[in-house]
């Protein structure tokens, strides 16, 4: 059989294109997911299922890819989650349904994407959610099929209502909708979780096309190749059950994300000829682009000891704060995540993770394979704060986060002593560096590493509506068609882009 569209990765975006395009009954769509399918809600395992209200952890682990990375120099080995369940990462995030900024789109819009201004995109934000504190207005919508609400301040949690609290007397303004275009501040974050469940692509867009009969699913189903006949793909090759296959289609749209994505590219011979040459991988098109530009929200963790004890994780992440560094044209260019850890296993001290993070970075990274074995996972060298510029935001950032959590004097009955921090190192800027080097992390938010762009861009990997140059037939709708991440969570805009995507789809574009 040979399909209309064939989608690699059934996640943020892939389920997303598979709703929309099987809307036409007339369409014949085949899904493919390398991990496994829960059909229904009740099915889902307890830490996919339940997101805040989990006690494995906020973020799910039983469904990753194991992927690694190299944070930094001094920090050679980080995990870096990414989910392989039907649902993708939205199945094992952290639900935060945190929006682009107009500024990210006009960056967009000025490297040759002039389709992705804030205006254009803002449609198709609305378009996705349904908003249960604001409803329908200028900026938000109520009839999508992702939820979200945002925990109102009587139900904050001590620490987070601490952490509001000494934002608020910091100066810093009062933030009740952070994804309206102006907002900064502290507020409440917009959360996709709604009685403590996870609101996934795949219990909420999935769910409604499942019985279609012209939709069709393949999970615990690898794709290792594009099939490329005469510069156009017609296909691709997969594993599944042990067994090696061919699966035919009009067109081929990868939604295998950001690492996934150009892993999949390159051992199709699309990628730097180099590089491709180098892993015995035949070079079929030269795309220097892919795996190029790997962008991310680098960060560190800081822990206090609570001196109480959380009973779960459903007051993790309530209240944001965003702002813009000290000498930064960048507006909200920093952002921090706190929250009370409980001991989930016996193991480990209750307590209070701060974690500031760089929203917007100059540094980027590369993505490389190791080897022409799907099974080999890629090389990740993130490249966290090489940048002065990244450096130097983040140790204000941390100076920042140790003040307003030791001076205000809400925090006393509720916190012991630093149990990971700087120390000495705090007022010492070369020290400091090498603290942070050390102890970089992922803001988990890999991106851009397949970029959109105009042919003359030599990085540029795809157009705008993600087709990829210099191929017929194949188009890339995930977070590695981003080309720069977003001052925000990237799950909300992987989302919008899919339904860009898709409504151009239908209209034949």
């Amino acid at each position: 059989m040979i399909y209309d569209t064939v989608i690699v990765g059934a996640g943020s975006a892939g389920n997303i294109l598979a709703s929309r395009l099987t809307e036409d009954p007339t369409h014949r769509l085949l899904l493919l997911e390398a991990g496994p399918d829960y059909p229904s809600r009740q099915s889902l395992p307890e830490d996919v299922r339940l997101g805040f209200g989990s006690s494995a952890g906020i973020i799910a682990t039983s469904h990753d890819w194991g992927y690694a990375g190299e944070a930094s120099a001094r920090r050679e080995e980080m995990p870096v989650p990414r989910g392989r369940i039907v649902g993708g990462s939205s199945a094992v995030n952290a639900q935060i349904l945190l929006r682009g900024v107009p500024q990210d789109f006009a960056a967009w819009a000025a490297m040759g994407n002039e389709r992705w201004s804030f205006d254009q995109v803002l449609p198709y934000y609305c378009k996705l959610e349904d908003d249960l504190d604001f409803g329908a207005d200028d900026y938000h919508g109520d009839e999508g099929p992702i939820r979200v609400r945002r925990y109102p301040e009587e139900e904050w949690s001590p620490d987070q209502a601490a952490w509001a609290e000494a934002c608020r007397r910091a100066g810093f303004s009062e933030c009740p909708d952070a994804n309206r275009p102006d907002s900064t501040g502290v507020g409440p974050f917009p959360l996709n979780t709604i009685d403590g469940v996870r609101q996934s692509t795949a219990i909420t867009y999935l769910a409604a096309a499942r019985s279609r009969p012209n939709l069709a699913i393949l999970a615990d189903c690898t794709t290792r190749r594009i099939l490329l006949e005469n510069g156009r793909a017609v296909g691709v090759e997969v594993e599944r059950g042990g067994q090696t296959e061919r699966l035919y289609a009009e067109d081929v749209v990868l939604c295998a994300g950001a690492v996934g994505t150009p892993q999949i590219m390159m051992l199709s011979g699309l990628g730097p000829a180099a590089h491709l040459r180098e892993i015995g991988v035949d070079v079929k098109h030269h795309l220097p682009g892919v795996g190029q530009n790997l962008r991310d929200h680098p960060t560190v963790n800081l822990f206090w000891k609570l001196k109480f004890k959380p009973a779960n994780l459903t007051h993790w992440h309530q209240v944001a704060l965003r702002y813009t560094a000290d000498g930064s044209d960048a507006a909200n260019d920093m952002i921090v995540y706190t929250g009370a850890t409980p001991d989930l296993n016996g193991e480990t001290e209750e307590m209070l993770f701060v974690r500031p993070t760089v929203n917007l970075a100059v540094g980027q990274g590369e993505l490389r394979l190791r080897s022409a074995e799907i099974h080999d996972k890629p090389a990740l060298y993130y490249r966290y704060f090489e940048e002065p510029f990244d450096r130097k935001r983040q140790r204000e950032a941390i100076r920042l986060c140790t003040e307003l959590v030791e001076e205000y004097a809400g925090f006393r009955s509720l916190l012991g002593p630093v149990l990971n921090g700087p120390g000495a190192a705090l007022h010492d800027d070369e020290a400091l560096d090498r603290w942070m080097l050390a102890e970089a992390d992922t803001g988990h938010h890999t991106s851009s590493t397949c970029k959109m762009g105009q042919p003359s861009d030599p990085l540029a990997v795809a157009d705008q509506s993600g087709r990829v140059h210099g191929v017929e037939g194949l188009r890339i709708v995930d977070a590695s068609l981003m080309p720069d991440s977003v001052r925000a969570n990237i799950n909300a805009t992987v989302m919008m882009m899919a339904e860009k995507i898709a409504a151009e789809m239908v209209e034949g574009n």
